[in-house]
């Protein structure tokens, strides 16, 4: 049968049909905040490319984190700027560290938050890459070792789980960082830390914002030898079934907007819960156009939310996070 019998419109009628035939929901519980904190005091500084997210000092860092808490928020994400950086990233491991300082911090104000550090080099090196850099004698370029690079992530994830990381979420795209990871956290008897492994991350334009923000820029070259290509989609089932055997307990999608169609892959494909990162880009990009009048902030986050979702997403990581907490609750 057809129209005129069949009305699609007639469960369209009022607010309440709706919402009783709504296939997606997003709630408080689907949300990760990112985080970044500093060295120093009395710092609360607005990244100038995001606006209404900040550096934070130790100091000022507890009433952020009551606010999220407040709001029902269950999770958050934590990136540091270190003291100090050098070829290896050497800070990222160093136990008295801010991302370690600041995890210490967080579960004595919210046990009940979960914490999930970020691991990775970038950060902490001179370079601004994500492993070991060598440079080739003979051409000049410079390579991230890859398997060089493994034992220093160890490191770091053993480091963040012993200062409280709820959480272990390696960013850093080298081959076989899964395995090494879980490895190393089971010797040091972190058996139960699960693993949000950044299993398909594409060497995006829309990290710009936060590079910035994390004062991560690679000094020379860029991550195209380690991070996918943005025109790939096989290749992203073969990276996520690679974590998948080697102990990952989370996969995710990194940057989400653009690439819905590896979300939705994911999901059919693989049954472990599924995170998406709404991005540093995809957040600068609709704050400017709020703030030239050009958009309705609330209605195009949340539309933008629930597509990440209904495509797949258990989880998504975002900058909105706390904007839509609020609204939701509005």
């Amino acid at each position: 049968m057809s129209f005129p019998t069949v009305r699609n419109r007639r469960l369209r009628g009022s607010a309440a049909l709706r919402s009783m035939v709504r296939e997606t929901v997003l709630t408080v519980n689907d949300f990760i905040y990112p985080i970044y904190v500093v060295h120093g005091t009395n710092i609360k500084e607005e990244i100038r490319s995001m606006p209404g997210v900040y550096h934070f000092s130790l100091d000022l860092l507890e009433a952020e984190i009551r606010e999220i808490v407040s709001l029902g928020i269950p999770s958050i994400m934590l990136f540091g700027i270190p003291a100090t950086k050098d070829a290896v990233g050497s800070s990222a491991y160093d136990p008295n560290e801010i991302v370690q300082q600041a995890t210490r911090l967080i579960k004595q104000w919210a046990p009940e938050l979960v914490v999930i550090a970020d691991t990775c080099l970038c950060q902490y090196t001179d370079h601004g890459h994500c492993g070991v850099v060598h440079v080739n004698e003979h051409n000049g370029t410079a390579d991230v070792d890859n398997d060089e690079s493994l034992p220093l992530l160890v490191r770091t994830a053993v480091s963040q789980a012993e200062a409280g990381a709820d959480i272990i979420a390696p960013s850093n795209m080298m081959d076989g960082f899964v395995t090494a990871i879980r490895e190393g956290l089971d010797a040091a008897g972190y058996r139960n830390v699960p693993i949000m492994s950044y299993s398909v991350k594409y060497a995006s334009a829309y990290y710009g914002p936060f590079r910035e923000a994390a004062h991560s820029a690679p000094q020379f070259g860029d991550r195209k030898t380690y991070q996918m290509d943005p025109a790939n989609a096989r290749e992203a089932l073969r990276e996520a079934e690679s974590d998948v055997l080697e102990g990952a307990d989370f996969l995710m999608v990194k940057p989400a907007l653009a690439y819905l169609d590896i979300l939705r892959t994911l999901k059919d494909q693989f049954d472990l819960p599924l995170v998406a990162y709404n991005v540093s880009g995809e957040y600068a990009m609709v704050k400017a156009a709020a703030a030239n009048g050009w958009i309705d902030e609330q209605k195009i986050v949340l539309e933008t939310l629930i597509g990440m979702k209904r495509a797949g997403a258990d989880l998504i990581i975002s900058y909105h996070a706390k904007d839509a907490a609020h609204w939701l609750k509005g």
